[in-house]
């Protein structure tokens, strides 16, 4: 049986949102047309794009709210492995908001106003089916902070992470792997936000597994998000891996 994921308290996922949220529109509106005009990290888009593919993600709270749904079947873990089929649908809604003016500040508002309007148990559709409101939300707390952290390695300029939506990012990543790569053989450790045990093979009867991987949370945000090879952590140091099983190349990214 899979693990069950964890869901954190709907009132912090709603403060956390708003607070990462907030961050992007205070870091986007310090940087200079230079560094906007740039190239980032994301092959194809410059600074700008990946500032117009925050706002898209913002977006998507008042326009999924807009669309019919028809019950709860899906859940952060199904977004999470689902994301790298989306992939060409996403290039195009970003350009589509960019080429109609960013403004962070009004995807926000609008975003609030349907948080506003909904409980945590009511369903909003997603490309993967419907999905629990604040669920919902989780998801665009791992955008806001991957697409950050995008901005931080595009600019070299450190972006200033709401402590918890950095935390509710790990988590749901951390769970994803859990589930998506069930087992016990490994212990994968995020400190200090997160500890999930993954990946079938001999079972141990107490105590920690076998085989531990532990790294920092930046770390596990590039791997889970595709933004670094397992092999260019573990060669840098950034993994620390002990046992015969603690090679996660082959279940990563998550994302993509």
């Amino acid at each position: 049986m899979p693990p069950k994921t964890r869901r954190p308290d709907p009132a912090k996922v709603r403060a956390a949102v708003a607070s990462q949220w907030q961050r992007h529109v205070d870091y986007a509106g310090a940087l200079s047309a230079e560094q906007l005009s740039a190239p980032s990290e994301l092959e194809g888009w410059d600074v700008a794009t990946l500032v117009g593919h925050v706002a898209m993600t913002i977006r998507t709270v008042a326009a999924r709210a807009a669309q019919p749904v028809d019950g709860i079947t899906a859940d952060v873990v199904a977004w999470t492995i689902g994301t790298p089929t989306a992939s060409s649908d996403v290039d195009v809604e970003t350009r589509a908001v960019v080429a109609g003016g960013v403004d962070l500040a009004r995807e926000i508002a609008a975003a609030e106003e349907v948080m506003a309007r909904y409980a945590d148990g009511d369903a909003i559709n997603m490309r993967f089916g419907g999905m629990r409101f604040d669920d919902f939300l989780v998801s665009r707390i791992v955008e806001a902070v991957v697409h950050a952290d995008d901005l931080e390695r595009s600019t070299g300029v450190e972006f200033p992470h709401a402590k918890d939506a950095l935390a509710i990012a790990v988590r749901a990543l951390t769970d994803a792997m859990a589930v998506r790569v069930p087992g016990n053989s490994v212990e994968l450790r995020v400190p200090p936000y997160a500890a999930v045990q993954c990946v079938a093979g001999p079972r141990h009867t107490r105590g920690t597994p076998p085989n531990v991987v532990e790294m920092a949370p930046r770390t596990w945000l590039r791997l889970a998000a595709g933004r670094m090879s397992w092999a260019d952590a573990a060669d840098s140091g950034a993994v620390h891996a002990s046992g015969v099983r603690a090679d996660l190349a082959d279940h990563l990214p998550l994302m993509g």
